[in-house]
C-alpha cells in the first residue's frame, strides 16, 4: 500500500474504507453495520456508498467497543494490520474511554463469561431447589 499514491484518490466508499482499515472482515459486514446505524460519518448516519475523505470523523461501534477515528489516508486495498492502522488516527478521548472500559472488564468480568455450556444434572437439581425456595414451595 502506497499512501502517497492512494492520496491521489480524494474519496472512497465508506464500506470499502472500513474493510481496508480492518474494522470489519468483509465489506458486507461493514455495509450491514452502516445500515444498522452503528457507523456515523461526521456525526451523521451514513450509507455504505457514502464517500469518505481525508479528515472525516468516524464513530464506529463494533460489538461493545466504540472507536472515534479521524481518516488520515485512503486505500481500497486491504493490507496488513500495520498498514491499516496508518489509514486512521484514533482520538485521545476514544483511546482513554476504551482503556477505561478494558480495565473495568478486567476488574469486574461479566458473570456470563464464567458459564460454560449447559448445567450438569447436579447443577440443574440445585437450580430447581433454589427456584422452589423462591416460590415458597
Amino acid at each position: 500500500m502506497n499512501p502517497a499514491a492512494d492520496s491521489l484518490h480524494e474519496r472512497l466508499r465508506l464500506d470499502k474504507w472500513l474493510w481496508a482499515a480492518r474494522f470489519f472482515k468483509t465489506r458486507t459486514l461493514a455495509s450491514d453495520s452502516i445500515d444498522a446505524g452503528r457507523i456515523h460519518l461526521n456525526e451523521a448516519r451514513a450509507k455504505p456508498s457514502r464517500e469518505v475523505r481525508i479528515g472525516d470523523r468516524l464513530d464506529i461501534q463494533t460489538g461493545e467497543v466504540r472507536y472515534v477515528v479521524i481518516v488520515r489516508a485512503l486505500s481500497g486495498r486491504r493490507g496488513p494490520a500495520e498498514e491499516a492502522r496508518t489509514l486512521y488516527e484514533e482520538t485521545a478521548d476514544s483511546l482513554a474511554r476504551r482503556e477505561a472500559e478494558r480495565e473495568r472488564r478486567r476488574i469486574q468480568p461479566e458473570p456470563s463469561q464464567m458459564l460454560h455450556g449447559r448445567p450438569t444434572k447436579t447443577q440443574r437439581r440445585e437450580i430447581d431447589r433454589m427456584r422452589a425456595r423462591i416460590r415458597g414451595e
